[in-house]
């Protein structure tokens, strides 16, 4: 049995890879957001223990964390700087900081254990093409996420630890529908060869063969679901 951590599993890409592994054999999984499974609020320090706590508590053990959850809000330039601070804080310690302390987590619960186990990064395209300038924070969060990934890669696979990454392009969830709306759709969607965005199921396709089925020669690779919107 495969025991799985999964943040951010409420709705869009989390709800997607949370129904795919529901179907998968011999895997159990946590799940973590407000509408189902565990509550944590990532914008709270204290959330991630949180809902690591409360997953070994429910599991026994992890095999592997999948670390999903993440906010993509607005943070233009002209804010007052003190609310410029606190948007570029709040969207770094939900979608880098708190998945680095599960990250560190996950390593030391495997190093207590004498196994290895594998984790899984939903980043964005955004890491490496950026996104609008209203997204600075969101752009440097995902990139750090990357970066965080390929080093867990190179520093742990020798204890069999295995890290991956998958950069999703426009995804259509409903967060993804809205900011479509706001910047036009139609101009964004010419920006992308395929001629449509992701659905749900196609990035949690690629996170379930990362968390259950690629091999361990792959581990540092960062996966691309963007229909050719950037490529690299």
């Amino acid at each position: 049995m495969t025991n799985i951590l999964l943040t951010g599993s409420s709705r869009g890409i989390g709800a997607a890879i949370a129904t795919s592994l529901s179907a998968t054999p011999d895997v159990t999984f946590a799940g973590h957001g407000t509408a189902s499974g565990i509550p944590a609020d990532f914008a709270d320090p204290a959330g991630p223990r949180a809902l690591w706590d409360t997953a070994i508590e429910k599991l026994g053990s992890i095999d592997v964390l999948i670390n999903n959850a993440g906010v993509f809000e607005a943070n233009p330039i002209d804010l007052d700087d003190a609310e410029w601070v606190a948007g570029w804080e709040r969207t770094m310690r939900i979608n880098l900081t708190a998945s680095a302390e599960l990250c560190r987590f996950a390593i030391r619960h495997w190093q207590e254990r004498g196994v290895g186990g594998r984790i899984v990064n939903v980043a964005s395209r955004a890491a490496y093409r950026g996104d609008s300038p209203a997204h600075w924070h969101y752009a440097a969060s995902k990139a750090g996420m990357v970066a965080m990934t390929k080093s867990i890669a190179r520093g742990y696979a020798a204890q069999g630890v295995l890290a991956f990454a998958v950069c999703p392009g426009f995804t259509m969830t409903g967060m993804a529908e809205d900011y479509l709306a706001s910047r036009g759709g139609d101009k964004l969607l010419a920006d992308i060869p395929l001629g449509k965005v992701a659905d749900p199921e196609e990035v949690a396709n690629a996170v379930c063969y990362l968390a259950l089925t690629a091999p361990p020669s792959m581990t540092g690779a960062v996966i691309d679901v963007n229909g050719a919107s950037y490529v690299r």
